[in-house]
């Protein structure tokens, strides 16, 4: 699919996770681009322009760890060298994806389809391990891969397989001013909000075991990083609120603010 650029982000250093998610690209025949993550695991968190713990302290209940905003700065980047590029379509692997069909196929199926139903569409999320609140489109089977393309009202979380429309990366970076969640986080609170998200279930890609390293040093941190008193109301309300917009939005009693 001439459209389609495929990049995987891997951390300088990480050779031997480029050599798994290499072979199994290669597998399906899938060529990709690399991009070098950003390591955010030794920043100065109170020296970043671009990161405002407040608003992370109100929306997540925490501050932020280093390797979120590595990787939030290593979605920003690829997306910005997809749009550099003269592809349509952008499918974002990060290293430890692992494909449970071809991806490619699948979306030489299935975007020409979503085009029609929103060509306004801007992230497909491919790698999510749960869904909520979703409306079917339309049912795909590849290499024995039985799987549903659905409007995804309450947007998935994780950021391992994703796939962006040029509209949706360009949003993505045009309205980004300040980090304030994880960059699955995010995603959800704009996609929720604007519509425009989609997604397919079961998964046609799922991920390893092996731990990001990118957010490596993150995962203890997260746990005991600067967690406000309000910490567990603070969750509660953000997905309340997300399930809430979700639900109006597929029982089509709230409209979408995006285009």
């Amino acid at each position: 699919m001439h459209s389609l650029g495929v990049y995987v982000i891997n951390l300088d250093g990480s050779r031997d996770r480029l050599q798994t998610i290499s072979q199994r690209l290669a597998a399906f025949d899938i060529a990709f681009e690399r991009v070098s993550a950003v390591d955010g695991r030794q920043l100065d968190l109170s020296a970043l322009t671009d990161y405002e713990a407040a608003r992370a302290e109100r929306y997540m209940g925490r501050s932020l760890v280093g390797g979120e905003i590595g990787c939030y700065r290593s979605h920003l980047k690829v997306a910005a060298q997809f749009l550099s590029s003269d592809a349509r379509y952008a499918l974002v692997l990060e290293d430890d994806a692992l494909p449970l069909c071809n991806p490619v196929e699948l979306l030489e199926k299935a975007l020409p389809d979503l085009e029609k139903i929103d060509p306004h569409w801007r992230l497909i999320n491919i790698g999510n391990n749960k869904l909520k609140i979703a409306t079917p489109l339309a049912r795909y089977d590849i290499g024995g891969h039985d799987c549903e393309l659905v409007a995804a009202h309450y947007f998935p979380m994780t950021t391992s397989a994703i796939v962006w429309s040029r509209e949706g990366a360009r949003l993505f970076i045009e309205e980004h001013r300040k980090i304030f969640a994880p960059v699955d986080n995010y995603f959800r609170y704009w996609l929720t909000r604007t519509g425009h998200g989609y997604s397919f279930w079961p998964a046609p890609v799922t991920t390893t075991e092996a731990a990001s390293e990118i957010l490596a040093a993150s995962g203890r941190a997260r746990k005991t990083n600067k967690r406000k008193w309000y910490y567990g109301l603070a969750k509660q309300y953000r997905l309340f609120q997300d399930k809430l917009i979700a639900l109006l939005s597929k029982c089509g009693l709230r409209q979408p603010t995006g285009n």
